[in-house]
């Protein structure tokens, strides 16, 4: 099967994957796609993130009911700090009969020279691009010849949504609403694990939104 990947802190999961995941999906031709919730993000060291639990149920109540779309939690076995490509090869390794997708956002492609081994990253993987608004995509030759090896890249076509979980983080600290932001089960979970930062009024519905409901 062709899996594609999809790894982030996930702090929290929000629409904008979402629909980014089932875009590549489609275009990208994959069995399945799996979200990969990074344990200890080396290039956020120091950031202070919800714990990995909960980012895990938070995705896992988002992709709940979803066919071809699951976590997986191999990056809180590898030893940390962990880089794409130890990943990709403890995945190579358990899962010989796949063959891999890596799904990144177009403002990190143009660092992806300076990552950890970025040539056998390529060698084991395509690449699937989520274009960011107003930043502009490196080319597939543009990247080949930085790399110096072939790269295969597919840049997906679709709605491009700029909401960020640092936003929403920042909503949710200051009593603002995340409603449709995300789906409703990780809203809640939100608001039921007071997570954030946020007392547990911060992401309920407004006397409005209720009222709305129980008329809907």
């Amino acid at each position: 099967m062709r899996i594609g990947l999809f790894g982030g802190s996930f702090d929290p999961v929000h629409q904008g994957h979402l629909v980014a995941a089932q875009q590549a999906l489609g275009q990208a031709c994959l069995d399945e796609l799996w979200f990969l919730p990074a344990a200890s993000p080396p290039h956020k060291a120091g950031q202070s993130r919800v714990p990995f639990q909960a980012r895990l149920d938070m995705l896992n109540l988002a992709l709940a009911g979803h066919p071809r779309m699951r976590v997986n939690t191999l990056e809180s076995e590898l030893p940390t700090p962990n880089f794409t490509v130890n990943t990709l090869r403890e995945l190579a390794r358990r899962h010989p009969e796949h063959t891999w997708s890596f799904l990144l956002g177009g403002d990190m492609l143009a660092d992806l020279p300076t990552w950890r081994e970025p040539v056998a990253l390529v060698e084991m993987a395509d690449l699937v691009v989520m274009p960011r608004p107003e930043i502009p995509v490196i080319t597939e030759s543009d990247l080949a010849a930085r790399l110096g090896c072939p790269v295969r890249l597919l840049v997906l076509d679709g709605p491009r949504l700029e909401i960020s979980s640092r936003w929403i983080r920042g909503q949710v600290r200051s009593g603002g609403s995340i409603r449709y932001l995300m789906p409703r089960a990780p809203e809640k979970y939100i608001q039921e694990h007071m997570l954030y930062g946020a007392p547990p009024e911060a992401a309920t519905d407004s006397p409005s939104d209720k009222q709305g409901e129980t008329l809907a």
